[in-house]
């Protein structure tokens, strides 16, 4: 089909999506193209405007139409709290449930110049830093290096709780998740 040059195009653009395969791309062109143009309108016209107007936020680098975003802004949230999260769409999941009151700090690398502004975050009145970070090994380095870094501070360090998922059958637990669930056993 190299006369559909453009389409080919569509097709390799929503192929570039993490988890759309071949066969999706495909049915979201076609869709497009023939059944919802005005659908494709609108698709490309918010890709637009939000690429053109969404930055990360100059406080916790979550995502944001202006400078400062509404969660930094917003006064009643607990200052004394600090999530830190591994990106921008991690603070979608807390938020869209209402699982936090606090503020946020996205851990996009571990560069002093991150640590540095980490720290002076929460130099102003932290009193507990929970990290919400996806569970390994690499992970646990990760949140030892910052206690490390963070130690002179007055802070309490905690994690999100880990183990067997709700209908999980033992035998599809990978062995770290099995292992801290048995560790970290609670009495009933």
């Amino acid at each position: 089909m190299k006369r559909l040059e453009k389409f080919n195009n569509l097709v390799e653009a929503f192929e570039a999506i993490p988890t759309v395969g071949k066969k999706s791309a495909l049915r979201f062109a076609y869709h497009l193209i023939l059944n919802d143009t005005f659908l494709a309108m609108k698709l490309a016209n918010s890709i637009e405007s939000a690429v053109k107007s969404i930055k990360k936020c100059q406080v916790c680098s979550g995502l944001s139409e202006n400078e400062i975003c509404e969660i930094c802004l917003d006064e009643q949230r607990d200052d004394k709290k600090l999530c830190i999260v591994e990106n921008a769409k991690d603070i979608f999941v807390l938020e869209e449930n209402n699982l936090f009151d606090g503020r946020y700090f996205v851990l996009e690398n571990l560069e002093e110049q991150s640590v540095q502004k980490l720290k002076n975050r929460a130099g102003k009145g932290v009193k507990e830093m929970i990290f919400a970070l996806t569970p390994s090994l690499s992970n646990d380095a990760v949140i030892l290096f910052i206690e490390d870094n963070l130690k002179e501070l007055d802070i309490n360090f905690t994690k999100i709780a880990q183990g067997v998922p709700t209908g999980v059958h033992l035998e599809n637990v990978d062995m770290l998740s099995l292992s801290k669930a048995i560790n970290s056993r609670v009495k009933i």
